[in-house]
């Protein structure tokens, strides 16, 4: 029997990346631990180092779909992300071009991630004071569904 076809049914396919996507969903991905995806963060060298989500790439916008096309598969799911949507979108539609198939712009970015309390890593963010709410899975759990709530509404 074929090795594919015995795990056919077992393991739910990927969802497909969308050219949009939240923070949440981000998250959710990295919670689960799912595979075969890159994190790029498109910011200056200096506000990456400064802080960026956990597991980001850097990769400035500078010869950006150069060194991704030396880097990173072009079927990889990519989630990118930069000083502001404006430039976020920049950055995918030149990964695109390149021939990268499966690019997420990553909403709101760095912000929205540390609105939602995304593990962080950079300078700036190991010397920030943790609030003890972060690990409350009830006070968590609210913030999302405010969150939610806020994102239908608008």
């Amino acid at each position: 029997m074929d090795k594919d076809n015995l795990m056919q049914g077992v393991i739910p396919p990927e969802p497909p990346i969308h050219a949009q996507s939240g923070v949440h969903e981000l998250k959710s991905r990295l919670e689960w631990g799912e595979p075969a995806f890159t994190i790029l963060d498109v910011r200056p060298r200096n506000a990456y180092n400064d802080g960026h989500i956990m597991g980001a790439m850097p990769m400035p916008m500078e010869n950006l779909a150069e060194r991704a096309k030396s880097s990173i598969a072009s079927s990889r799911d990519i989630y990118v992300y930069g000083e502001t949507d404006e430039q976020t979108a920049e950055a995918a539609q030149s990964l695109r071009a390149a021939g990268f198939e499966h690019v997420a712009e990553l909403k709101g970015g760095f912000p929205a991630w540390k609105a939602i309390a995304g593990p962080t890593e950079g300078i700036v963010e190991s010397q920030a004071p943790k609030d003890q709410e972060v690990y409350n899975v009830v006070t968590q759990l609210q913030h999302h569904t405010d969150t939610q709530k806020n994102l239908r509404d608008n």
